[in-house]
């Protein structure tokens, strides 16, 4: 076969010349594959297996000396693969001997072979006549005839009487009337197998009255938006911006005390301020940025802090003298429902009592209420900005906060619905959207991924009308419970993690697809990068991070590790493009992943770390040096036709589907993804575990970490080694 043949080139063995001259030599014998079909697939499941092992390899180090990083390349070129999608001019230029036990029998076959010609021709004479009036069958569109159909029924006029049902006809107070819609119109379109399926789970909503913050030295009484309020008075009507300004599943009560400005919640700024004063059930005022929020308000607990106050600076924004007196929501749920961690809510679940995810009292604030807190006169937003920082010899104010947030349980509901494929339709591209927003002010969020999603349901039934069929099947859904933690997505993927862990292929958002932005955006996991260069997408190379791709994505990226892209633009080109990759995603007959671009992530996120090591080096360019050969041409086994065989390719499909899975690791950072290819800057790509480790103080923190990484990269190397081995020849094959 093929692979032996190139294998020996690789590495440096054979001159080209004697590969040339032995070709025909290398001839690909599958009769005895063909007699018992279980054989081949056997034994590469077990090769599989054991080459997926993880933790401490008796592998030896690779020479530190292979290729070195380069970083100039972003993403790997076009045109790996593609022997293995069928080609219209391809010839044959090898004969077979057919097997001896039909050259002895062929005599014997012409008097059978006669015969059937004529009950052949007989059955076509009957057939004729008794159909001579049906209408023939249409045919199914071309991929390329589909998609300039699909792209064709997708225009702004749609959409926007689609988003105009949806604004129009429902509350923002009734989620489940609005999944319920979703659930009749996919119906009606015809999607099969439409599920609505709710939970029942624990909400953290805001009180009757919202936080306040009080100056016990003026006693003046402030609304986390920096308007003044009454002490008083525990109903001071505030609008719907600043009533739903709260953390949700923070601890609730009230606490006095002095506010110490931790500035992003670094290590050295935690260090820093417990050097000037005893911090344990103090307030700290944090900056939001630069290290994930569960892993800062983790750190602070850990310190001894009571609380916490929640702000942007407005030198990390736009320049809007607005933004400094509007308040905004966070949430501290990592996802799920709080009182069912790691298991579904479904009805007769153990519930745990655990209303509160922190034992913190965290409340988001404006700049201007965080300027007043600090102590700070006058500040500049010229160029540069003057970041908020307490002065030095400033005395520290003395407040009381409190916070009177409630839990309830109550239903989530999420609509799914299925378009089977016909190849392989136990392998499932997920498209997601939510109809849940954080409040009513802020609906259109949810409208607008809604409607795109309904659209390109609408485009692709009608083309299945027609008698298209994809390979795969793709999964749609509409998410409820998104905005307090991605509820519905957690508890509807913890209920089917098993299926999911077989079967699903790939996850395409439209959380937010719609930005108000001119240029457009596209995000993808490095197995999906190629993808976003479709239709003119900027390429923008390694960007994927667990702050860039927010909302339901966190699920499938994270617990199940399957491929994931986004595309956001301010018009339709983001529903063409995304319309374009979900075809690309069921249709392709190998999937549109690239191994080599995950082996040049890796590299990127260690080029620039001071904490590399040799070894972990030469594992990431081994890895490269393994993905590379894999996805080279070099690697095209034109010798055979056979090799298109089905079963080798839904084999292949598999090993490329679960690189990205070698990348977990069990117990990540709060606020890290177990997902090491994502970073938590996507500009700046670095393992995250290195920049944030598990015990940030403890000394052997980062040793830990390293050893996750060059375990993760071991593991890819063996699946894609059992991805070359589908092309090695069997030792017991023989010509």
């Amino acid at each position: 076969m093929a692979y032996r043949k190139v294998r020996a080139a690789h590495t440096g063995s054979l001159e080209r010349e004697e590969l040339q001259a032995s070709a025909l030599d290398l001839e690909w014998d599958m009769e005895k594959e063909l007699q018992d079909p279980g054989l081949g697939l056997d034994r590469f499941q077990l090769e599989c297996v054991e080459h997926r092992t993880v933790g401490n390899s008796n592998r030896a180090d690779p020479d530190p000396d292979l290729e070195p990083i380069q970083p100039s390349v972003s993403v790997s070129p076009h045109g790996r693969f593609e022997r293995l999608q069928e080609d219209p001019n391809y010839i044959s230029h090898f004969t077979r001997a057919p097997p001896k036990g039909q050259r002895r029998s062929s005599c014997s076959l012409v008097k059978y072979l006669l015969a059937g010609v004529g009950l052949f021709i007989l059955g076509l004479l009957i057939g004729h006549y008794a159909h001579s009036t049906d209408k023939p069958t249409p045919e199914p569109p071309t991929d390329t005839d589909l998609l300039e159909e699909l792209l064709r029924d997708i225009t702004a006029e749609k959409i926007q009487a689609l988003h105009r049902d949806l604004s129009q006809t429902y509350s923002y107070d009734n989620e489940e009337a609005r999944a319920k819609h979703l659930y009749q119109q996919w119906t009606d379109l015809g999607l099969t197998d439409v599920q609505l399926s709710n939970y029942s789970v624990l909400l953290s909503l805001p009180g009757p009255s919202s936080s306040r913050i009080v100056d016990r030295a003026s006693h003046e009484c402030f609304l986390p938006s920096g308007a003044q309020c009454d002490p008083r008075n525990h109903n001071n009507n505030p609008t719907a911006d600043q009533h739903f300004s709260y953390a949700a599943y923070s601890a609730t009560g009230s606490l006095e005390a002095v506010v110490v400005d931790v500035q992003y919640g670094g290590l050295e700024d935690m260090r820093r301020a417990r050097t000037t004063m005893n911090v344990t059930n103090q307030i700290a005022l944090l900056k939001l940025g630069q290290a994930p929020l569960l892993y800062k308000i983790s750190f602070l607990a850990e310190m001894g802090f009571g609380g916490v106050l929640l702000y942007m600076d407005p030198c990390d924004g736009p320049r809007d003298q607005s933004l400094w007196h509007k308040a905004f929501g966070v949430t501290l749920n990592p996802g799920g429902d709080p009182s069912t961690p790691g298991y579904p809510s479904i009805v007769g679940s153990y519930r745990e009592e655990w209303p509160n995810l922190t034992s913190l009292l965290v409340q988001p604030i404006s700049a201007s209420l965080a300027k007043r807190l600090l102590n700070i006169q006058s500040v500049g937003l010229g160029s540069p900005c003057t970041p908020l920082a307490m002065p030095a010899a400033s005395e520290r104010r003395k407040i009381q906060l409190t916070i009177g947030t409630h839990s309830i349980y109550k239903t989530v509901n999420n609509v799914c619905g299925y378009l089977r494929g016909k190849t392989n339709p136990d392998r499932y591209v997920l498209v997601g959207s939510r109809h849940d927003s954080w409040h009513k002010g802020t609906a259109a969020d949810w409208r607008g991924g809604s409607a795109m999603m309904t659209q390109i349901i609408t485009s692709v039934t009608k083309q299945a009308r027609r008698g298209w069929e994809p390979d795969r099947t793709t999964l749609f859904c509409s998410w409820g419970g998104s905005a307090l933690g991605n509820i519905g997505s957690f508890e509807w993927g913890e209920e089917n993690r098993v299926v999911l862990q077989s079967r699903a292929v790939a996850y395409v958002s439209l959380h937010s697809p719609v930005r108000g932005t001119e240029t457009l955006r596209s995000t993808a996991s490095p197995s999906l990068q190629l993808l976003s260069c479709i239709r003119g997408g900027s390429c923008p190379g390694p960007n994927v991070s667990s702050l860039q791709i927010p909302g339901d994505v966190s699920f499938f990226a994270n617990h199940l590790a399957v491929p994931t892209m986004e595309f956001a633009f301010e018009q339709t080109k983001a529903e063409e493009m995304t319309a374009e990759v979900i075809l690309r995603l069921v249709n392709d007959p190998v999937l549109p992943f690239y191994p080599l671009d995950i082996a040049l992530d890796v590299q990127d996120k260690l080029k620039d770390d001071p904490l590399r090591t040799p070894r972990l080096l030469a594992a990431a360019a081994s890895l490269r040096e393994s993905s590379a050969f894999l996805q080279s041409e070099t690697m095209r086994p034109a010798n055979d036709p056979k090799e298109r065989d089905p079963s080798h390719v839904r084999m292949l499909n598999d090993v490329l589907r679960d690189l990205e899975k070698s990348f977990m690791v069990p117990h990540p950072p709060p606020g890290v993804y177990r997902n090491l290819l994502y970073s938590l800057n996507g500009k700046v790509p670095q393992f995250s575990i290195l920049k944030y480790p598990l015990d940030p103080l403890k000394h052997n923190a980062v040793n830990k970490s390293l050893s996750l990484i060059i375990n993760a990269i071991n593991s890819a190397e063996k699946l894609i080694h059992c991805g070359l081995d589908l092309f090695e020849n069997s030792p017991d094959d023989t010509n």
